[in-house]
């Protein structure tokens, strides 16, 4: 666990500066990759040199094109909106010494209302023309189903975690955080196989190219609305598929929270 930390100090400044002074990527997915690495340290690191730190100069647009790259983008805005939500409705459980229920309900609730009041629907409100409401609307269904997902995954790594180590119930002690940041890991890896659905069928948008200075119409911050915005308007699946994915990735949840009642209670 020092360990963990000791190499996330460092991970987490390199992110911090680099990624403001040198990548072409949209705020949000900059403040995305910042707060993940603030959980997840050199693994952080490492996806943001792998997946969106351009290697040359004027070369992120082709770099970031790669469909793994783009779901990457997806499902690191999820974890990081979601992520934080969640966490922090883990730590106020643990300090009011909640019951599972109450603190579960208490985490997602608070983990899918801020992931998509804020980190979807304000930060993608100029894909749907510059209206929340309009953009509530959109993100609603994309973040709801990766919300399931990452909640499936972050549950049953920290109960059964907790349950395992002294004193990782208490936010006052780093056995908590530790254990949250392994949670957030393993919940991003059971949310990107449904991110790589979402992006494949136009209902979540990936990583974007956004550039200071003056550039051609195709950079431009109006361009890459216009672009997500048709983007996302494509042709989605039909309502009765929406409706099995959503009954699948609560379904997930509900086998995991079985497994957590189960065996981790």
């Amino acid at each position: 666990m020092l360990l963990w930390w000791i190499l996330t100090i460092p991970s987490f400044l390199f992110v911090v500066i680099d990624i403001w002074r040198t990548t072409p990527e949209s705020a949000v997915l900059k403040w995305a990759f910042v707060i993940l690495t603030a959980f997840t340290g050199p693994l952080g690191a490492f996806f943001y040199v792998l997946g969106c730190r351009e290697p040359l100069r004027d070369s992120h647009e082709q770099y970031v094109a790669a469909r793994w790259r783009q779901v990457l983008g997806s499902t690191m805005h999820c974890v990081a909106g979601d992520g934080i939500g969640i966490v922090v409705g883990a730590a106020i459980g643990g300090v009011l010494a909640m019951s599972f229920w109450p603190d579960f309900l208490l985490e997602y609730l608070l983990g899918f209302g801020f992931g998509w009041a804020f980190f979807q629907a304000f930060a993608m409100r100029d894909a749907a023309g510059g209206s929340y409401a309009k953009s509530l609307k959109m993100t609603f269904l994309p973040e709801l189903l990766s919300m399931n997902l990452l909640m499936t995954g972050m549950i049953i790594t920290s109960r059964f975690a907790m349950r395992s180590t002294a004193g990782a119930d208490d936010p006052m002690r780093p056995q908590f955080w530790f254990i949250m940041s392994m949670a957030l890991i393993i919940g991003f890896v059971c949310a990107y196989p449904i991110n790589w659905w979402l992006v494949g069928n136009h209902m979540k948008h990936g990583m974007m190219t956004v550039r200071a200075e003056p550039a051609p119409e195709a950079n431009s911050m109006g361009a890459m609305s216009a672009e997500l915005s048709a983007g996302m308007g494509a042709l989605q699946p039909s309502t009765a598929v929406k409706t099995a994915m959503t009954l699948f990735t609560f379904a997930v949840l509900g086998a995991a929270l079985v497994i957590v009642v189960r065996f981790a209670m």
